[in-house]
Parts: structure tokens; sequence; C-alpha cells
């Protein structure tokens, strides 16, 4: 390397620029740096002589420098070219004596060369022969396998074909002894792979279209299975309610015993039946079970010995995905009403044949693939099931899909999934479910009403009479009647029983299965509208309408209680079926849902009778005001009123019961009161004595001695009976008595009026009092009785009149 030197004093001393640009460029050439900025910058000024001369000045510089060298290192030079030319004659020396020992070491090893190429030659030939007895060897394994192979798919054998292939490549493909061999191997292999390929594939198409068929079939059979057994379910819990009827009308043990022994009769093997049935055969688990899955598993099967089991179970997830969207197609052409059941059951064969493959495909599929599909599923079916829901208008449709929907989500729910979004669909429908059966009752109720022509029914047989009386329980004696009977109702009621009947059993055939245990408040919510709303409502709309006559009303009368005595039995019926112990149901005070209907029709029976007895009493213009004798045999209209009212009597203890019979009759014997009471205050009287009065108060005799008659027909004591009619002739009878009273002032004593007189109001007995005028106030009796004394009933009357007079 080069030293780096300092300036020489030459370079130093100048000062011009041309020998700063010489003293730089040399310093650069002296420490080996780049000289290209030199040369750049000379050809850039334009110079590049004064850099020529510079350089060759610094080489002349430079040889006197190198001269120097050269002779301080002479003498070493020369010393080292003696040393040289001694070791030359060494080096001769020592090649000569290693000739001399190479040609005696060829001529004694020339023998042992032959022989070991001789032997070199043999070892070769061996080689060769070992090395072609393993080709053949391994030729021969080869061909038995790939013979082996043919012979596998000759016969359709495909994964014992494909064990021999693989082994092939596993073990001799890398090994294969020729070239043309492995070129054979390599195009063979990938076409026997290929063809097991495309042959389990079209089995696999061919499965999947067998096995839409048969998931249809197998739906139906589970879906049937699942009703089968609510039916067994049903049919026990008849049974055990009819135990529980002849219990509580205590019947004898043995028949008790007798219907509960049948509770054991269940067909338990009825599964196996009905599959062995469908099936065909019983050998095989999926023969029992109604479908095969032999061609899938082989499929599956090849694939995984071919290494493409992921994509075989990717294939068949989506493949099976397309198969379900299809299943969900509902045609329009066809009413889902027909087609709904096909529907379901699809579905349902569906998912019991992917939980059948999810159990025992080996992990074909896995729980989360199966929870996608159903997912789907189910958001479809709730999708389809609001749409058709929404757009049926008939109570029938919905229930007849309800019970098949429910009847799947039991089937399915055996199958481990989740159907809770079915059974809130069904929950969502139901108000609208039970307002068509609402809708569908009205009608039948209004069309009941319109038939009847409201008279005593007719029984003819004793079926009859079990078919409309015992089956509602409305009967009043356990004893069976003497026939023909003629009951004390006409035949709207054994019609609306049914109606209800009817709608309390589709109401709990609505709620029952959908998952909610205790629906009992939902079913009695329900009745009470149809009751509260429809039944009610249609009987007062009935009775409002004013076409029915007195026997007409007294009917409907007289049916209200009967109705009274069924809606008892709606409400354990509803209990019964909706599984409530009957001792429940019956803790539970309920208000008679039919009273405005009822008391509408007491009312309406009233002003009817009321309208009649105004008739009678037009015959009040025949009473004799001021009379000078009382009417020997009482008035007129008293006579006719008391024979319509016995009339009246015997006709209605046979239909009405005792205690409407008992309002109907006070409420009459009310308006008679009333009606005399307006006799006195008519306009058309202008003034009354007292032999009118005393034929008025023989009138109210016989009124009470008709009261006093009637007490045998009322299940109270006779003197309570008869006292509760003519308390509704107290405000007549008062008004005769103080009328008759020597003392009419005492009316103004407030204890003697509270006692004798409560009834009676100021300004009637005023207006009265004023109309009342004794005998001896006759025209011209004053010349008979001047200077007399004045009567004392007379006075106390006018001082009563004064008294009311200042009150008022």
């Amino acid at each position: 390397m080069l030293r780096r030197v300092a300036p020489d004093s030459y370079s130093a001393a100048v000062g011009d620029p041309e020998r700063q640009d010489l003293h730089q460029l040399s310093s650069a050439i002296r420490n080996g740096e780049d000289l290209g900025p030199f040369v750049r910058k000379a050809f850039a000024s334009g110079r590049p002589e004064s850099l020529l001369h510079s350089l060759r000045h610094f080489a002349r510089s430079k040889e006197s420098e190198i001269e120097e060298v050269c002779k301080a290192h002479y003498q070493d030079f020369i010393r080292a070219v003696d040393d040289l030319r001694s070791l030359l004659s060494d080096v001769d020396s020592l090649k000569s004596a290693l000739s001399d020992s190479n040609a005696a070491l060829q001529s004694a090893a020339g023998p042992l060369l032959s022989s070991l190429d001789a032997y070199l030659e043999a070892r070769a030939i061996a080689r060769n022969l070992s090395a072609a007895l393993a080709a053949t060897r391994l030729c021969v394994r080869v061909l038995e396998l790939l013979a082996r192979a043919n012979a596998h798919l000759a016969a359709d054998d495909l994964y014992l074909a494909l064990r021999p292939v693989d082994a092939v490549e596993r073990d001799f493909l890398d090994a294969a002894p020729h070239p043309t061999l492995c070129r054979m191997l390599l195009r063979l292999i990938p076409a026997v792979r290929s063809h097991a390929e495309r042959k389990i594939a079209k089995e696999f198409s061919d499965w999947m279209v067998q096995i839409r068929v048969a998931s249809r079939h197998l739906g139906q059979v589970a879906i049937g299975r699942a009703s089968a057994a609510r039916q067994r379910e049903e049919e026990l819990r008849i049974r055990q309610r009819q135990a529980e009827e002849q219990s509580r009308l205590s019947l004898r043990d043995a028949n008790s015993s007798s219907i509960y022994s049948l509770e054991e009769d269940d067909d338990s093997d009825d599964l196996a039946a009905a599959i062995a049935a469908a099936s065909g055969s019983g050998a095989a688990v999926d023969g029992i079970l109604g479908f095969d899955l032999t061609p899938l598993y082989r499929a599956y099967h090849i694939h995984q010995t071919l290494g493409l089991q992921d994509r075989f179970k990717q294939y068949y997830f989506e493949n099976r995905k397309l198969q379900l969207t299809s299943d969900f197609q509902v045609s329009s052409m066809t009413p889902f009403l027909e087609s709904h059941q096909t529907f379901f059951a699809q579905i349902a064969g569906f998912f019991i044949v992917e939980d059948r493959i999810l159990r025992t495909g080996g992990g074909l599929i896995s729980r989360s693939d199966v929870d996608a599909l159903w997912e789907t599923a189910i958001a479809k079916m709730v999708s389809v099931l609001e749409d058709q829901f929404s757009r049926m208008q008939t109570a029938n449709h919905l229930l007849l899909i309800k019970d098949y929907v429910s009847l799947l989500g039991v089937t399915l729910r055996r199958y481990g999934y989740t159907v809770d979004p079915l059974l809130d669909v069904l929950s969502k429908h139901r108000d609208k479910y039970h307002d068509l059966l609402l809708s569908d009752c009205r009608r039948q109720v209004s069309e009941a009403l319109a038939a009847d022509k409201f008279e005593q029914m007719l029984m003819k047989k004793e079926y009859e009479y079990s078919m409309n009386v015992l089956s509602f329980q409305i009967q009043t004696s356990d004893i069976t009647p003497a026939f023909p009977y003629v009951a004390p109702f006409s035949s709207t009621v054994p019609d609306l029983c049914r109606i209800v009947r009817s709608f309390i059993e589709d109401s709990v055939s609505f709620m029952s299965h959908g998952g909610q245990l205790d629906f009992y408040p939902i079913v009695k919510k329900y009745l009470d509208r149809l009751l509260g709303e429809v039944v009610d409502g249609a009987i007062l709309r009935l009775v409002e309408a004013g076409g029915l006559g007195v026997s007409q009303a007294m009917q409907v009368a007289a049916n209200m209680p009967v109705m009274e005595r069924a809606c008892d039995f709606f409400f354990r019926h509803a209990a019964q079926l909706s599984g409530i112990p009957l001792r429940i149901a019956e803790r539970e005070r309920r208000e008679f849902p039919l009273k405005r209907s009822r008391d509408a029709a007491e009312e309406l029976l009233l002003r009817l009778l009321q309208a009649k007895l105004d008739d009678f009493m037009m015959l009040t213009d025949t009473v004799s005001w001021m009379a000078d004798d009382p009417p020997p045999n009482g008035n007129e209209y008293a006579n006719e009123v008391i024979i319509y009212l016995e009339t009246l009597v015997s006709t209605a203890q046979q239909i009405l019961p005792i205690q409407v019979l008992r309002r109907v009759l006070h409420g009459v014997l009310t308006h008679v009161s009333e009606k005399i009471v307006g006799l006195f205050l008519s306009d058309s009287v202008k003034r009354f004595n007292a032999n009118a009065v005393t034929g008025i108060d023989g009138d109210l005799r016989l009124f009470e001695s008709f009261a006093d008659n009637q007490s045998q027909l009322f299940g109270d004591t006779e003197d309570s009976g008869a006292n509760e009619l003519k308390m509704a002739l107290l405000e007549a009878r008062q008004l005769v008595n103080l009328l008759m009273s020597n003392h009419p002032e005492n009316f103004l004593n407030p204890v003697i009026r509270e006692k004798s007189y409560n009834k009676l109001d100021y300004k009637k007995v005023a207006t009265i009092s004023e109309k009342f005028r004794d005998p001896s106030d006759r025209l011209f009796s004053t010349f008979g009785t001047r200077g007399s004394k004045q009567n004392p009933k007379k006075k106390s009357l006018d001082a009563l009149i004064k008294r009311l007079k200042d009150v008022s």
C-alpha cells in the first residue's frame, strides 16, 4: 500500500493557483484517492494540458525515490538469489530418487492391478444381475396388485379396487424399475381414481333422488306415530274422566276398577309394527327405519380413500341444502290445506335422516351444519305459516294445520330439534283462530235462535233424552223420566249447548300440544267471550227485537235457568279437557254469563204480562166511584185479572223455575198495586166515596187470596212465600187501609207511618185525600144534617189534607 506523505517543501512554497492545483493532485495520488474530480475539472475548464504536465512532473519526482529504494535493498536481493541457486541443486537430486522408486513400484504391482481389474468387472456383473432380479420381483408385485384392482373394478368393488392402487402408488411408484412402467402407473392410477369418483358420484346422485321420496314417507310415518300416541293419550284421558265422573256419581267400585284397568292396555310395539309394514323388512336397522343410507356411507368411504373427504362433505352439505330449499317450494296452484301435510312431512323426514347421518355418519356432517340447516328450515316454515295463516278465514282450516304442525313439533323434538318458533307462530295466531271460531259460533247461534219456535221440546226416545239432556248435565233429577217426555226448555237449549261444547273442544284442541301446559285460563277467557258476547248478545238481541209473544217470552225465560246449569257444565267440561282437576275449577265462583239476557227475558215477559193486565185494567171504567153501596161481588176487572193470573200460573209452573215464577208473579202483583193506586190518582176519577174504597178493598182481598194460594209453589215456607207476594200489593193495601181508617190523620205520626204506611208517598196521599168524599157530603145533604155534630173521620181527613198541604 502507498504511504501517506506530507507535501514537500517545493509544493508548499508555491503560491500561485497552478502550484496549488499541482499540490492537491500530488496529495491525492500519494493518498490513493480518486482522481476523477481533477480530470473532470481540467476538462471542464478546457485545460487538460496542465493536468498532464502535473502528472508527468509527479512521475519524474517519484523516479528518484524508486532509485533510492533499490539502492538501499540491493545486497538483500543478491543474497536471496544465491540461496535459490543452492536449493535448485537439492531439488534435482530429490527428483532422480523419486523416479527410481516409481520404476520399482510399477514393476512389482503390475500383476496385482490386473487381478484387481478382473475382480471389479465380476462384481459389476453380479450387481447388475441382482438389480435385474429385484426389478423383476417388483414388477411381479406391481402386476399382481394391478390385476387385483382390475378384478375389483370388474366386480364394482370400488373400495377394494382403490386399496391396491393406493398400495402401488405408495410403495412402488417411486421405485419403478423402468421409466416406461413408471409412466404407465402415472397414467393409470389417476384414471382408476377418476373412474371410481365418477362411479360413486352417480350412485350418490341416485341416492339423493331416492332419499327425497323416502324422507317424505319417513316423515309421514313418524308424524303418524306421533298422532297415534296422542290419540292413545286422549283415549286414556277420556277413560280417566269417565272413571272420575262415575266416582262422582258414586257408582259401584267394580265399575270404577274396570274402567281404570283399561289404562294398562297400551300398544307399546306399534312403532316396530308400523315401520315393518312400511319398509317390508325388519332385518337391518336402516331398513327398519324405512330408508337406506348404505350408498351415502359408501360414497363417503370412497372419498375418504381418495383423500377427498372434505370436498365430499362440502358437496354433500351443499346438495342437501339445495334439496331442502326445493322442499320449501309451496305450490300456488294447490291450496295449502291440501298440501300442508306433504310439505311438513317432507321437512320432518329430511331432518330425521340428517339426525341419523349425524349420529352414524362418522363425521360426514357436523352438528353446526345440521343446526344451520334447521335454522334455515324453521325460518322458512315460520314464514310460510305466517303467510298462510294471514290468508285463512276459516277456523277449521287453521285448526287442521295447527294440529299437523304440533305433531311435527312433537316428532322433531324427540330428535333434539328446537321447535319453539313454530309454537310461537301458533300462539301468535291464537286470537285470530278464536275470533274466526267466535264468528262461526255467532252465525250458528243466530241460526239456532231463528229456527226455534220457542215451544217445549218433545223427546220420544231415551237416546234423545241422553243426547239433549244428559250429555250436557242439565237434568234436574237423576231419575230417567217416562217417554214421551216434554222438556221445560225449547230446542234452542241443546242446540246452543252443542255449539258451545264444540267451541270448547276446538279451543282446547288448538291450545293443547302447543308448548303451554296450563292453558285452562286462556280457554276460560274465550269461553267467557263466547257466552258473554255471542250467546248472551244473540239472546239479548232476540229479546229486544220485540217479535216475541207472551208464551215465547215465557219459554225464553224458562230456557235461561237451564242454560245456567249448562254453563256450569261448560266450565267443568273445559277444565276436564284442559287437564285441570274439577275441584280446582269448581272453586272459582263465577257469575252467570247470560245474566243480561236472562234479566232482559224476564223483563220482557213481565212487560208483556203487564201489557195484558193493562188491557184488563181498562175494565175499571165500569167502577162506580160514588156508589151508594159497595159492589157485592167485587169489581169486574179484578175477577178478569184473577182468572188470567190463575191461568198464567197453571201454564208457567210447568216450564218456569220456582224462583223465576216467583219474580214474575211479584212483578205482576206489583204492577196491579201500582195500577190500583194509579186509579185513585187518575184524572178521570174526580172524587170517590167510602163505598168505592170498600169495593177496591174487596179487589185487593182477591189478589191477596191469590198470593196466599201460590205459597205452596215455593220451596220456602208457605208464610214466607205468601208474604213475599203480598208485599207486592203493599202500597195499594196501605192506601186502602188509610182511606178506610177512622183516623187518617195518624199518617202524620212518624211512628205509625213507618209501621203502617211506609210505602205511601206524601204527594199521592194528598192528591187522593182531596178526592175522597164521605157519603154525608152528597148534594143537598146539608139540609138534613144542619146543626148535627161533624163526622170525626171527616174532621181527621180534613186535618190530614191541611197538614199535607202545609208540608208541600
